[in-house]
């Protein structure tokens, strides 16, 4: 599994002109699903993006960062932030070789999106306001990414 994460002012998904998902301060993760991808994966994932801390703690006026330097000490949970989750099937895109991307690594359409909709529940279960895009869908995402902070993150099945 492969998640794309972005800090954000603001995040919104557009489908067929239509705003799918609208999101303000938290988190965009742009997710891809491998074909050993389980539960597992999906679990590790969710807590993760929940728990890392990437955003700063807030001085007394509530406004600004503590101190300079940016210490990051909040997590999404901590500033209950909003969650944009957009699937990304082309994390998978292999482009070692030729001038066309292969997809081969990723999963298939039906069993991502099975994995997709388990891994939006989990992130659910945390109470903040998650939104999402429509799989499979051509989408259009406007990111305001906020640092500008973006982090991948992997987790494999074991072999």
């Amino acid at each position: 599994m492969r998640v794309v994460v972005q800090r954000v002012m603001a995040s919104s998904v557009t489908v067929d002109g239509e705003i799918a998902g609208k999101i303000g301060q938290g988190l965009t993760l742009l997710v891809g699903i491998a074909p050993t991808d389980t539960a597992a994966e999906l679990s590790w994932m969710a807590r993760k993006c929940l728990d890392l801390r990437l955003f700063p703690s807030l001085g007394s006026d509530g406004q600004r960062p503590a101190q300079e330097g940016h210490r990051w000490d909040l997590s999404v949970r901590d500033i209950q932030g909003e969650i944009l989750v957009v699937s990304q099937f082309t994390l998978y895109g292999d482009c070692r070789k030729g001038r066309r991307p292969s997809f081969d690594g990723a999963a298939p359409p039906a069993q991502a999106e099975a994995l997709y909709n388990d891994f939006v529940s989990l992130l659910h279960t945390s109470g903040l306001r998650v939104e999402t895009g429509k799989f499979g869908a051509m989408m259009q995402v406007k990111i305001h990414n906020d640092g500008p902070v973006t982090l991948l993150l992997e987790r494999e099945a074991p072999a």
